[in-house]
């Protein structure tokens, strides 16, 4: 195999592993805009989030504090849905409807202060009786990371743009708000960086090993040089995607889907619950975002507050070349974008890859703004 062959088929396989984990980003910002038509510009925080939580649950002094607050929160959780469901909603509802969401509100601050002073001591608890040497494995490890995720996205889904959508808000009021969103999750990223890493340090632990049962030698095939978490990765990133795509077009909830991505309103009239595919659509979207920032994580071993900026035009630049709301495009978009940087970084520098990527972004939009697998605009419903 001549220089040229071997370094081209070396960054192959470096833009097939690094576009698994573009596309399973991609697909979160597909999967929302498909049903709700807008973009959640808040899933490059919770694609942060993701390997944020991957990173503490794969560190053996951090993780006991992650499975300590996931015990508590879980105990709290069973309480605080009762004391909704049985005591406040039906004392608002008693009262005049012009007080009830201030009334609502206050009540629900107060009962999340109480909530909260509760599930101190029983997070001190858990602490001291979990081992500080104690590793999760990385199965428990990525599966923490889907669901932090998701239920992060599902909470955004409730405060970000369920009550926009009730107000019946422009949707670039919905976006605004998911930039909003953004911001807040960063900086709660920041504060919860510098209590558990010193900044002096570092903010990634570089001695905590991610995977202890993968190997770390570097397989040699002639000229090309192949690690294996790639090979770990592009394998779990096409299971999800061949699992939500079956999801999609087999399962009762994925039709479901399908039928509010085409119309909401005649949906709702067939007996569809639209909110519910809202939440478990938010939850998709959520969990992709965090399984690829925990496989991005695993890669490039750099996880910080910011890690989610520069993802986010990789992964809208990926929905428009592939097409708005197109589950299959975004994928495609994915591997695309990851084979021009990849190309880019080989043959002009890394100076220039984003560069490149929104030079790409700008000729979609100019010249087919539907994206490859997209449809126009006056044929989708």
């Amino acid at each position: 195999m001549d220089l040229l062959t071997s370094t081209t088929v070396q960054q192959i396989i470096n833009a097939v592993s690094v576009g698994a984990i573009y596309a399973l980003f991609a697909l979160g910002y597909a999967l929302v805009f498909s049903i709700l038509g807008v973009l959640n510009l808040a899933h490059s925080a919770i694609f942060m989030w993701g390997a944020f939580i991957g990173m503490l649950a794969l560190d053996p002094e951090k993780a006991p504090i992650l499975i300590a607050f996931s015990i508590a929160a879980l105990l709290l959780s069973i309480p605080s849905i009762l004391l909704e469901k049985r005591i406040v909603q039906p004392q608002l509802l008693r009262l005049p409807h012009q007080s009830q969401r201030f009334v609502g509100l206050i009540v629900r601050v107060v009962a999340l202060y109480l909530l909260w002073q509760i599930g101190r001591p029983i997070y001190g608890i858990l602490i001291g009786i979990l081992p500080e040497t104690m590793i999760i494995p990385a199965i428990i490890a990525f599966v923490f990371s889907v669901l932090g995720g998701g239920i992060l996205s599902v909470i955004l889904e409730f405060t970000a743009f369920r009550p926009l959508r009730a107000r019946n808000a422009a949707r670039l009021a919905q976006l605004v708000s998911s930039i909003g969103a953004a911001l807040v999750l960063v900086n709660v990223a920041q504060i919860a960086f510098d209590w558990l890493y010193n900044r002096t340090e570092g903010y990634y632990p570089r001695d905590v090993q991610l995977l202890p049962f993968i190997p770390t030698e570097t397989w040699i095939i002639g000229d090309l040089r192949i690690t294996p978490i790639r090979v770990v990765i592009l394998v779990i990133a096409l299971g999800l995607m061949v699992a939500l795509q079956y999801m999609v077009t087999k399962t009762q909830i994925g039709q479901q889907m399908r039928a509010v991505a085409f119309n909401q309103r005649i949906s709702s009239l067939l007996g569809i619950d639209v909110s519910r595919v809202y939440i478990v659509t938010f939850f998709l979207a959520g969990a992709f975002g965090g399984a690829a920032g925990m496989l991005f994580g695993m890669v490039f071993l750099n996880v910080t507050p910011f890690i989610g900026e520069s993802i986010a035009l990789v992964g809208l630049t990926a929905i428009v070349l592939g097409g708005l709301g197109s589950i299959n495009g975004a994928v495609l978009g994915g591997f695309i974008v990851a084979f021009i940087q990849t190309a880019s970084v080989t043959f002009g520098g890394s100076s220039y890859r984003n560069a490149i990527v929104f030079i790409l972004l700008f000729l979609v939009l100019l010249l087919r703004p539907q994206g490859i697998l997209g449809q126009a605009e006056e044929n989708r419903a």
